[in-house]
């Protein structure tokens, strides 16, 4: 339980009491909540229960909450109130109440701050789903990171989470793609033939050419042409995943499910399609209707602008039937919520799929979170082409320059719905100007103090890890009353704010508010070490400020890992 659902329970109690002892005069004793004071040094946490009951009550909100604070139980969280305003209660808490959040966090380490659902959710998030026609740009980059660090923070929040890449491996694209790598095969080879005007002209597409004749030399010259669009592209096809998934690998993603949207069309044992089935169950629902040859399904019912067309006059099935499809066996798969991650720009898609999703009787399973671009500079400056290729910087280009982490924590820095502006050379300074370092850095700080705590100690730190050595430093069961000076209990404060926040940045998809978090718990951390001394200090003092210390290590740390971003022991 948090601080301030122990609080809230507090304040629960003293209503009843005071309801029981006939001061109250409620039918029924409501919940009281908490928030911040707007202005400091007006404690800790507000509630305003005392307004909110002044109707049901026939009481002046002042007189009621005076009421609240005359009944508050003995605790140990309130040092002390005032009613303010109207009927503010402000409350202000005790050092002990802070201080055992130090204990907390060191007791339950990487669970610290975990939270559970009052029900079950199986959550189905898809993001990235980059077309495997070309590497992925640096947009994709934005929403690798985005799309984990939400999986990872709606975990420790209590929901059960799935990540799902979409492979859009169907459709015109894809021989497009194919015949792109047929041409560049053949002007390899001393072919008089020009790239088409619909194609691929990366230096990839050559690439691929390259392998396949270092592969198979000249023989697909004279071979039949449908074989051969069909061999080239399966093949760059192949060759174009498997770079996908080593680039989102070697950045931290670990996807759950690799969707070929190809699966939609092939036929089960019973010799039905998943497309088929989807459609069928629309059309059993009375959803579809013809109109000038085609089948269009009736969105217009369900919110959207107009009705969408499934399949073409000439048979041909739309891009959005494989949508309906997709998402009807996403459902079928067993998940309460889905969870997509876009671009911008597929704005004007919403709310056809939300349309679906309603026909369907799941009215508010479908979430879209709209991702913004990614402006990449160089000291202030736009880069728009790769140094190398002179072509569009790509992702994989982005963290070979910079690195993982510091490409995950600038991917992050922002709400998803803000543009970011990612300076390279920014990303890879090793100063305070650089947010990442900045963290890191503070992790890094912390580690050097408890391994110097071990030296003092007589232990062999080198070749101890950080967990060894605070084992041994017997910061268990000990006195935390120590922990009273401003530059602490700030400290402390900060960390009593996680699980709170965790939950909230699960609930809002706002992983980025970790980044902040981050950044405001290092600072502190460096304000605490600047006012107070942990080594050679008091023996009750030093090992109080070391517990502090660690918990302040696990908490970055975990921080750090909710986003994807390691805290490292040295810099």
């Amino acid at each position: 339980m948090t601080i301030r659902e122990s609080l809230e329970s507090v304040l629960y109690q003293a209503l009843k009491a005071a309801v029981e002892a006939g001061e109250l005069p409620l039918n029924e004793i409501p919940q009281p909540s908490l928030e911040r004071p707007r202005e400091e040094g007006h404690g800790d946490w507000a509630c305003t229960i005392a307004m909110r009951l002044a109707k049901a009550a026939h009481m002046n909100p002042r007189a009621i909450a005076q009421v609240i604070v005359d009944h508050l139980p003995a605790n140990n969280l309130v040092e002390s109130f005032e009613i303010a305003g109207p009927g503010f209660i402000n409350l202000s808490l005790t050092n002990a109440s802070f201080q055992a959040v130090v204990s907390e966090a060191r007791q339950q380490g990487s669970d610290f701050g975990k939270s559970e659902l009052s029900e079950p959710c199986k959550v189905n998030l898809e993001y990235v789903s980059a077309n495997p026609t070309g590497p992925m740009h640096v947009g994709h980059g934005r929403w690798a990171a985005l799309g984990d660090a939400i999986a990872r923070v709606m975990r420790h929040a209590g929901y059960s989470v799935d990540e799902e890449f979409y492979i859009n491996d169907q459709g015109n694209q894809m021989n497009v793609f194919g015949n792109s790598i047929v041409v560049r095969y053949q002007q390899l080879l001393g072919q008089d033939v020009e790239m088409p005007e619909a194609c691929y002209g990366g230096a990839y597409i050559k690439d691929i050419a390259q392998a396949i004749i270092d592969a198979d030399g000249d023989k697909w010259l004279d071979a039949n042409e449908d074989e051969r669009l069909v061999d080239f592209r399966e093949r760059g096809y192949a060759m174009m995943l498997d770079s996908v998934k080593d680039t989102l690998s070697a950045f931290g993603n670990n996807f759950d499910t690799w969707f070929s949207e190809r699966s939609l069309f092939v036929a089960d044992e019973n010799g039905e399609t998943k497309q088929q089935r989807a459609f069928d169950v629309m059309n059993e629902k009375g959803l579809l209707f013809e109109a000038e040859g085609a089948t269009f399904f009736r969105s217009t019912d369900y919110g959207d602008d107009k009705d969408r067309v499934l399949v073409k006059a000439n048979g041909d099935l739309t891009y959005f039937m494989s949508d309906v499809a997709y998402h009807y066996d996403k459902m079928q798969r067993g998940y309460d919520h889905l969870i997509d991650i876009w671009g911008a720009d597929h704005h004007g898609y919403i709310q056809r799929c939300k349309a679906m999703m309603a026909a369907w009787g799941y009215p508010d399973a479908l979430e879209v979170v709209l991702g913004q671009l990614v402006n990449l500079l160089r000291d202030g400056e736009p880069v728009r082409m790769s140094k190398r290729t002179g072509e569009m910087v790509t992702f994989q280009e982005l963290i070979d320059e910079v690195g993982v982490d510091a490409t995950r924590y600038l991917m992050l820095s922002k709400s998803a719905d803000q543009a970011i502006d990612f300076d390279i050379e920014v990303a890879k300074k090793q100063d305070s100007s650089n947010p990442v370092y900045y963290v890191q850095y503070a992790h890094a700080r912390i580690c050097s103090i408890l391994r110097k705590a071990g030296e003092a100690r007589g232990m062999n730190v080198e070749s101890a890890g950080i967990e060894e050595i605070v084992a041994e430093l017997g910061l268990d069961d000990i006195d935390l009353s120590p922990l009273a000076h401003e530059s602490e209990l700030a400290l402390m404060r900060k960390m009593a704010d996680f699980s709170e926040l965790v939950a909230g940045a699960a609930r809002d998809r706002a992983p980025f508010r970790l980044t902040h978090y981050a950044q405001e718990l290092a600072g502190l951390f460096h304000s605490f070490y600047g006012n107070c001394h942990v080594l050679g200090e008091e023996e009750s003092v030093e090992k109080a400020r070391l517990a502090l210390v660690d918990s302040t290590r696990i908490v970055l740390a975990l921080s750090l890992d909710l986003l994807g971003v390691s805290a490292p022991e040295r810099m």
